[in-house]
């Protein structure tokens, strides 16, 4: 399937979980890829070539507007064009307190700047280049913690609600002019965010969702694939839960 064929996609996060799989799903349906990821670490862009795909790694910090723009030129410069967005890239504030009392203004700053921040200046930095080559479509990375209220997530359910919303706005502002902007909300996904959880936190996890097991990357990859095809030409301004049925479970856990 090539669903994605003659397009070209920036994906930031790509060196490792969602952002990985996004990034390898995207090229496998025929995208040309640019990964960004504060880890200096070429891995997913060379499997992606090495399968006889396109893409090049370049190292970036989201909450930089310059390294953005190095990003979005590597895409129009190198492969002739800006097409898909993938705002994967999320930080939490592990170890650290996460509730409105103990968390501190750096723990704030980090997950606000990253989560939130990163994915405003992504937009605003490839709607330009969308719109010059006719449109495009964006999708960014929300999470259940906009949806429900989850314990010792105070900064980043702010930032991921902030997403959510922006989203909405987005889409609503440049949707008439070609670009659709979505917006996915994983449940629990097995990345290696989750690899110091103990047994009975991922067994909370997985009680969680109507489907009982943890969500992986791929999951998320194919909703990302599917909302940047043609396929979803009909659908902007939407979070969708990829979560196994949390949401409409109706409770947290």
């Amino acid at each position: 399937m090539n669903r994605l064929e003659g397009k070209v996609a920036v994906i930031t996060g790509g060196v490792q979980g969602i952002g990985r799989a996004v990034a390898l799903r995207c090229a496998s349906e025929g995208a040309a890829v640019v990964v960004g990821d504060l880890q200096d670490d070429d891995a997913t862009a060379r499997e992606i070539v090495d399968a006889g795909g396109r893409a090049v790694h370049i190292t970036m910090d989201v909450r930089q507007r310059g390294d953005w723009k190095r990003l979005v030129d590597e895409a129009v410069g190198g492969f002739g064009g800006l097409h898909l967005l993938g705002n994967i890239a999320g930080v939490t504030n592990t170890p650290g307190p996460d509730n409105v009392v103990d968390l501190d203004d750096a723990g704030w700053d980090h997950v606000i700047g990253t989560d939130l921040r990163g994915v405003w200046l992504g937009m605003q930095a490839a709607i330009p280049r969308m719109l010059d080559g006719g449109g495009g479509s964006i999708v960014n990375i929300g999470s259940m913690a906009a949806l429900k209220g989850l314990e010792n997530l105070a900064a980043y359910s702010a930032a991921k609600g902030g997403v959510v919303s922006l989203t909405q706005q987005v889409a609503m502002e440049y949707s008439p002019r070609g670009i659709r902007v979505n917006c996915i909300c994983p449940g629990t996904i097995d990345t290696p965010i989750l690899a110091g959880i103990t047994d009975s936190m991922r067994e909370n996890f997985v009680a969680a969702h109507m489907i009982p097991r943890l969500g992986r990357a791929e999951d998320i990859a194919a909703a990302a694939a599917f909302l940047f095809s043609d396929d979803a030409s009909f659908c902007t301004g939407q979070s969708m839960p990829v979560d196994g049925g949390w949401n409409a479970k109706g409770s947290a856990g």
